[in-house]
C-alpha cells in the first residue's frame, strides 16, 4: 500500500469514529412515503428529531424513531465513557433506497389484469457528533 493511500485510509478511519449508523432493511412501506418523513429530520439534533417523529401522524415515523434509537445505541457502544448530552449528536445522513417489489395481479374488466406493486425500502441513518467549532459557525450564521 502506498503512503498516500495509507494516510487516506487512516483519515477515513478517524472520521468514522465520530459517526455511527443503523439500517432498516425490507421495510414494507413505499420509499416515497418514507422519504417524506426522512426529509423532516435530516440534519436535526437527535433530541429534536425524536420529538418531531414522536408527534408525527405518519406511520413511517414510528419505524424511523426506532431506527434513530438504534443508531444512538450503536454510538454509545462505540464511544464508551462519553455522555450523549455533551457530544451534540445529530442526524448526519439519512437516505431511503428502494427494496424488493412484490408484484400482484388484480382482476380488471373484460378479462384483463392490472399489476399491483407492493413496494418496500431500505433506510440508513448516520448519526454523528458535532465539534465545538461546527457549533460556533452554526451560531454565527
Amino acid at each position: 500500500m502506498g503512503s498516500r493511500k495509507r494516510m487516506r485510509a487512516e483519515e477515513n478511519k478517524e472520521a468514522k469514529k465520530t459517526q455511527c449508523f443503523a439500517r432498516l432493511r425490507n421495510c414494507p412501506t413505499s420509499p416515497r412515503k418514507m422519504r417524506l418523513v426522512a426529509d423532516m429530520v435530516r440534519g436535526m439534533d437527535v433530541n429534536r428529531a425524536m420529538d418531531v417523529l414522536k408527534f408525527s401522524s405518519k406511520e413511517a415515523s414510528l419505524r424511523l424513531e426506532k431506527l434513530i434509537l438504534s443508531a444512538i445505541a450503536n454510538w454509545q457502544t462505540k464511544n464508551e465513557g462519553e455522555r450523549i448530552e455533551e457530544s451534540n449528536l445529530f442526524v448526519q445522513e439519512i437516505f431511503v433506497d428502494s427494496a424488493r417489489v412484490l408484484k400482484r395481479l388484480r382482476p380488471a374488466p373484460q378479462g384483463r389484469a392490472h399489476r399491483i406493486r407492493k413496494r418496500s425500502n431500505h433506510v440508513t441513518v448516520v448519526v454523528g457528533s458535532r465539534n465545538i467549532k461546527e457549533l460556533e459557525t452554526l451560531d454565527t450564521e
